[in-house]
This record gives C-alpha cells, structure tokens and sequence, in this order.
C-alpha cells in the first residue's frame, strides 16, 4: 500500500469513528421534496432550508401543487434561503418540466436532472446517490475545502476536487464519505476559528503551508 492510500485509509477509519452514522442533513419524504431542498441549499445552511421547507411544502410537496403557485409566490416563502428570484424561477420551471416530460416524476439520471432549471451536477449528485443510491460524490465548498486542507487534492476547481476523492474513495463508500466529511467539517473543521492541533485529521494530514 502506498503512502497516499495509507493517508487516505487512516483519513476514512477517523470518519468512521467520529461521524460513524452520518443521516441525510435535508429533510424530505420523496424524491421531489428532496431536490426541492438541495436547490434551495446552495449558499444557505441545512438548518435555514429545514426551517423553511415546511411552510413551502405544506402548500406544495410536489410539481402539480407547485405550479399552482406563481414565481412569486414561491420566492416570497424561501427567502429566508438567499438567492430567492433565482430559486424561486427554477423551483417552478422545473416543476412545470416534470409534470410535462415525466409524469410529476422526478428523473433517475444524471443528464436529465442537470437539464432541469437552477440544478447543477452538485444538486443532481445528491439527489441520486442519496435517494436512488447510484454511487456519486456530491463536493460542495465544505468538501472541496476539506480535501484541499488535508491534502487529497490540489484545490484547483471543485471538479477537480471530485475527481480526486472518486480515485482515492472506495466507490461502495461515497455517499456515506460525502456526509461524514460535511458533518466532521461542522464539528472538527471549520472554515473560521480553526485551531488545526484539535482536529483529528488536520493534526496528522494538514499540509503544511496551511499550518500558520
């Protein structure tokens, strides 16, 4: 075994036994709510979309009650997540294509999720690993962040990123890998007031130019 591959089976035992049972942080009962909600993440916290989501989805929990409300209307329920006009238009777009191309059915495949409006490859990532469980690693800027700082890769681009963590990560491994990251991060390895001799990780693998 190599010296990287020694890193990176220490790094995923030290996941294993700080975050061992890592849950979905997005509350959601479907498939629908779930997108829904992993739209409404980007530049907003977990906590503030699980404190919004329910006065949205007790109006509408999926596309045919969606597109019963206007644009506007939506955007005045999420606000609370930031980036709102956006959101809001790609929230009923979307709606409208899954009850037009699918039934009201959200799709299993990479292709079409990324086609639907305001969802990138990180959003469709998500919703088919943690709902279809098709293996994918979904790097948001905590990620991307994190294997940057502990040196599994060269944080270049959060593509890049992803890249890296799918060679070096088992594939049976990926789902629960992303969550343990995203909750070690919360509680170990923040962006702010870091002290990188408490982490577990970041005292043994931090590199070293990010040490002062």
């Amino acid at each position: 075994m190599t010296k990287k591959a020694e890193k990176v089976a220490d790094i995923l035992q030290l996941l294993d036994q700080y975050i061992p049972d890592p849950e979905v942080p997005l509350h959601h009962k479907d498939a629908y709510t779930l997108l829904i909600s992993v739209l409404l993440s980007a530049q907003c916290t977990d906590e503030r979309v699980n404190k919004t989501t329910p006065s949205l989805f007790k109006q509408a929990d999926n596309p045919y009650d969606m597109v019963k409300m206007s644009a506007d209307e939506i955007r005045e329920i999420i606000k609370p997540c930031g980036l709102s006009p956006m959101k809001s238009k790609g929230i009923y777009g979307l709606s409208k294509i899954l009850i037009d191309k699918y039934n009201g059915e959200v799709p299993n495949s990479f292709e079409a999720l990324e086609s639907l409006p305001a969802v990138g490859h990180k959003t469709a990532s998500v919703v088919m690993t943690q709902w279809f469980g098709v293996p994918a690693f979904p790097v948001d800027t905590h990620i991307h962040r994190l294997a940057y700082r502990w040196g599994l890769s060269n944080g270049k681009s959060v593509e890049q990123t992803e890249h890296d963590l799918k060679r070096l990560v088992p594939e049976a491994r990926w789902n629960k890998v992303h969550l343990q990251i995203i909750y070690f991060g919360r509680k170990y390895c923040p962006a702010r007031g870091h002290v990188w001799t408490n982490c577990p990780i970041c005292s043994k693998y931090m590199r070293k130019d990010l040490r002062d």
